[in-house]
Order: structure tokens, then C-alpha cells, then sequence
């Protein structure tokens, strides 16, 4: 059953951490991660990739050759998922998807469809899904490490990566880690939504973003 709220977070009771900050503490509690394993919950319909070829191959127009770049990273990928069946560590993915789609989310729904084809756990579920915890703002970006470590994952007005807010709050965390859940379960796997509401749709451009 579909827990209908997502706990609340409070800033006060994190700790802010700049971007590089952010990024150097994800990845060092990453690697201790074993047989438990992590979430991620994405909300926002547009974002600003940064130090994606792909992305930036999309905003220039060049549609194919962001696609062509997207595909690159599969052994790369495929890398990631046998380390995470080593650690018996699997990342989940729980991806909000509005209608119509915007230009960011088809070229972001290519990119999840990759990743699940490499082993990722990835499901999306619609608005009406979230509907509950957004009547006064819509949830935050969330990233769930090991049932340890909680991120809320900042940005800017214009989607550019601004670090985040640590929490490690047992309780919080096992909140989130439910509603999550109870999320993936009533989502849809990304191949079969792809399939449907995405691969027969003409090629984006930035232009309409």
C-alpha cells in the first residue's frame, strides 16, 4: 500500500554541504555500503546536467550524437551493476514523471532506460502518485544511502547542481526509506513506460526548453 505523506525535512537538522563537499562525502560513505541497499527519489522535471557530453550534445541540437554519447557509458554502467551484486548493494530509483514531457525528461528517460537495461533498479511513477506530500510545495531531491545516510539534493532556480543537506537521523531515514518503497512498488518499470510514452516521440530540441 501507498504511504500517502514523506516525512518532512527540516534544514536546521541537517548539515549543508557545498557541492564538492557534497560529493566527496557521498562517495566515501558510498564505498562502505554492504548488503543494504540505496535509493534515490527524483522530483524536478528539468535539470542542468553538468559534465555530461550527452547532455551537452542536447542542448547544442545534435539529438543522435547525445543519444550515440548516452550509450557510451554502458560498460561503464555495466561495471557499477556487478559491483553492486559484490557488495549485494542495489541502487533504486524512483522517478516523478508529469505530462507532456518535457524536452529534459525525454532525453532523461533515455538515459534511465539505459541504466536499467544495465542492471539499475529504476521505476517511475506519475504526479498523482506524490500528490499527498505536495500540497504545499513539491518534495525535495532525495538520495537514500545504505538506510545510513540521508541527502537532500540542492539546486538552483535553474536546475544547476547546488550541493545538499546531510541528515543521519535513524528514524528520518527509515521514514524516507518506507515511503520510497512504497513508492517503487506502486511505480511502473522505465522499460515498459519507455516503450510506450517515449520511443515513438520525434527528437526534442532545446529550443522549446
Amino acid at each position: 500500500m501507498l504511504d500517502p505523506r514523506a516525512p518532512f525535512l527540516v534544514p536546521a537538522q541537517g548539515e549543508r554541504l557545498v557541492r564538492d563537499a557534497y560529493r566527496r562525502d557521498f562517495r566515501h560513505r558510498d564505498a562502505q555500503i554492504h548488503n543494504r541497499d540505496s535509493w534515490k527519489f527524483e522530483r524536478r522535471q528539468h535539470f542542468e546536467e553538468q559534465g555530461s557530453p550527452s547532455r551537452d550534445a542536447f542542448r547544442r541540437g545534435d539529438w543522435e550524437e547525445a543519444l550515440r554519447l548516452l550509450d557510451e557509458r554502458r560498460e561503464d554502467l555495466l561495471a557499477v551493476a556487478r559491483e553492486d551484486e559484490r557488495r549485494g548493494s542495489f541502487f533504486h530509483r524512483v522517478r516523478v514523471v508529469e505530462t507532456p514531457l518535457t524536452p529534459y525528461m525525454r532525453w532523461e528517460l533515455h538515459s534511465l532506460r539505459l541504466r536499467a537495461e544495465c542492471g539499475e533498479r529504476v521505476r517511475v511513477v506519475g504526479v498523482e502518485k506524490v500528490a499527498a506530500s505536495e500540497r504545499t510545495a513539491p518534495l525535495p531531491e532525495v538520495v537514500i544511502l545504505g538506510g545510513r545516510t540521508l541527502y537532500h539534493v540542492l539546486y538552483t532556480e535553474t536546475g544547476v547542481p547546488n550541493g545538499a543537506v546531510r541528515y543521519t537521523d535513524p528514524g528520518l531515514i527509515g521514514g524516507w526509506e518506507k515511503y520510497l518503497k512504497s513508492l517503487y512498488e506502486a511505480g511502473e518499470d522505465v522499460m515498459s513506460y519507455f516503450d510506450r510514452e517515449v520511443a515513438h516521440l520525434p527528437s526534442p530540441t532545446t529550443k522549446a526548453e
